[in-house]
């Protein structure tokens, strides 16, 4: 049996790989906020304690929880593995002089515990660090930023570089610079790890369309739905179609393209809609009329190419042809657009489900809770006081790895 198994966003989960926020936080600055996608720096402390908080809800309902720094550690098993990630993660830190490749290779080998060199590479490292670091080009006379390679603080946000689907794996190409070397560290587990590691690669790190998780939800075994959003482009949903139908002759039958405003707001399509059992979805109704949805499908007359409908009517008619039931869409913050607008901001649609009618969600967002409850969902709150400044919600911060069929 193989041990990635994602056919659902709502079967029962068995396990879930996280990202524990550690030294990363703590490198953010005001002047760097804006290149590292953050409006606000978290307090690191209470963050690790609420995600702690997050990790035991899942413990304590049956889900193995796996951390992303342990399965790459577990990755890097030997020194041509370690040497090839250094490499790979220089490249993406586009460390172009030799002679600071060598100081930084030499440095990131002398951490001989491969966990600290993962997390080092995720903290950033700093010029300090280096005792041998000097100023020897003109890049570093002018380059006045304290870091060598910049903290990777969004990596607890696990959902986005890379996703699991089947028993594949999606490595995404990432919209903005910042986040693009976060996918490394996805492509070692999957090529390299002795239990998780897949062949069926459905998307790869260099691929130019950008696309990324939390655009991508698995409605079930025949259809997938994708956001057209700020960090995903139609160009990256043709070519994962692509593969997903011809490549890899899935049973995949279609993809529904979800089209939404390219705002930061709405920067991911789980931002605004998630699947919180198996005929009822989060929506923010503020979107509402604005999402345009296409049928992607196989071209059977022209084989390798694709057909693309443009769906007409309603959202919960539209999903209830495809769920065959029908559908209930339950707003986040309601029907106040003022809640609606402020609870969407803190991530009242983005839950992510145990089993079905079974979710976790912020606990801030009281009035989206409640109205879940009121349809019968079962909302688990965690705290979130500084979670919630990095721009996700609990759905964001997992990467489901096996659902029971």
């Amino acid at each position: 049996m193989s041990s990635i198994n994602i056919k659902s966003e709502v079967k029962t989960l068995k396990k879930i790989i996280l990202h524990e926020p550690g030294d990363e936080l703590n490198n953010l600055t005001p002047d760097y906020l804006g290149e590292l996608l953050f409006d606000d720096i978290p307090w690191l402390p209470l963050a690790k304690k609420e995600h702690q908080e997050f990790a035991d809800v899942f413990r304590n309902n049956g889900v193995e929880v796996l951390y992303l720094t342990d399965l790459v550690e577990e990755s890097l098993y030997n020194i041509e593995i370690k040497k090839a990630f250094i490499k790979d993660f220089l490249d993406d830190a586009k460390i172009v002089s030799q002679t600071l490749r060598e100081v930084l290779t030499q440095y990131l080998l002398s951490i001989k515990d491969t966990k600290n060199m993962v997390n080092k590479c995720i903290s950033g490292i700093k010029k300090t660090d280096l005792a041998s670091y000097k100023k020897r080009t003109l890049t570093d006379y002018i380059d006045e930023s304290p870091f060598v390679t910049n903290p990777m603080p969004n990596l607890y946000f696990t959902r986005d570089p890379f996703v699991l689907l089947g028993d594949g794996v999606l490595i995404n190409s990432m919209y903005s610079t910042t986040r693009r070397r976060e996918t490394i560290f996805g492509d070692y587990i999957f090529k390299y790890h002795k239990t998780y590691k897949t062949p069926i690669k459905y998307y790869e790190r260099n691929m130019l369309p950008s696309i990324e998780g939390g655009d991508i939800l698995v409605f079930d075994n025949k259809t997938l739905f994708v956001g057209i959003s700020e960090r995903t482009t139609p160009e990256a949903v043709e070519l994962f179609s692509k593969n997903i139908f011809y490549k890899f002759n899935t049973e995949y039958e279609r993809v529904l393209a979800f089209h939404i405003p390219k705002k930061r707001t709405f920067m991911h399509l789980d931002t605004i809609f998630t699947q919180v059992d198996y005929d009822k979805f989060t929506i923010h109704k503020g979107i509402y009329s604005d999402i345009v949805i296409y049928e992607v499908t196989r071209d059977l007359d022209n084989y390798g190419k694709l057909k693309v409908k443009k769906l007409d009517g309603k959202l919960e008619d539209i999903l209830s042809n495809y769920a065959n039931t029908k559908v209930t869409l339950i707003p986040c913050g309601g029907d106040d657009i003022i809640d609606s607008d402020r609870e969407q901001w803190s991530d009242g649609s983005n839950c992510i489900s145990i089993k079905p009618g079974v979710v976790i969600a912020y606990e801030r967002n009281d009035i989206t809770n409640k109205i879940l409850e009121s349809y019968g969902i079962k909302v688990i709150k965690i705290s979130s006081s500084e979670l919630s400044r990095g721009r996700g919600g609990p759905r964001c911060m997992s990467m489901p790895v096996f659902r029971e069929d």
